[in-house]
């Protein structure tokens, strides 16, 4: 069994491609490269084709990650292949919910933060890209934070025991 999950900001070209490159080395660090598959896209098209911005890819080989990419726009039609979809603040749990044809498919959206037990009642990941170096470095720290719940929400469904879980406010 293979778990898909897809992380989902506004362009696919700061946030979610950050979170889709610190979460798959978090899977594989726990030995489960071949048992859950990560990916990103957007819930707007602006940026289809384009490569994560140059200030993410920065401050991921910063920090040793990978950073190929290719910025994409998330289809409704995607909800029957995944079994998680993480928005990266709020806007992007209403869009995604909207999307979604089903109250089952709405169920797969949660929010990244959902699962940092220290993120207090902000579940949001600001955006940086209109900011500086600094404000994707803070993003890159949050992502970091909520990564090791999601592995441990995810873990726990791929042993069956219960779906991913996040933290509600």
């Amino acid at each position: 069994m293979t778990y898909r999950v897809c992380f989902v900001c506004t362009g696919n070209i700061c946030r979610s491609p950050m979170a889709e490159h610190v979460f798959r080395r978090r899977v594989e660090e726990a030995g489960l490269g071949g048992a859950v598959e990560v990916d990103s896209a957007g819930t707007d098209g602006w940026h289809e084709g384009d490569g994560a911005d140059p200030r993410t890819v920065a401050v991921l080989e910063e920090h040793g990650h990978t950073s190929a990419h290719v910025a994409r726009r998330f289809r409704a039609s995607w909800f029957s292949t995944l079994d998680l979809v993480v928005a990266l603040d709020e806007g992007h749990l209403r869009e995604l919910r909207r999307l979604a044809r089903t109250p089952q498919e709405a169920a797969k959206v949660r929010l990244l933060r959902s699962y940092d037990p220290a993120a207090g009642d902000d579940l949001d990941v600001p955006d940086p890209y209109y900011g500086g170096p600094e404000g994707f470095e803070e993003c890159r720290e949050l992502i970091e934070a909520a990564s090791g719940g999601l592995l441990c929400a995810i873990r726990t469904a791929l042993r069956g025991d219960d779906e991913p879980m996040e933290r509600t406010p």
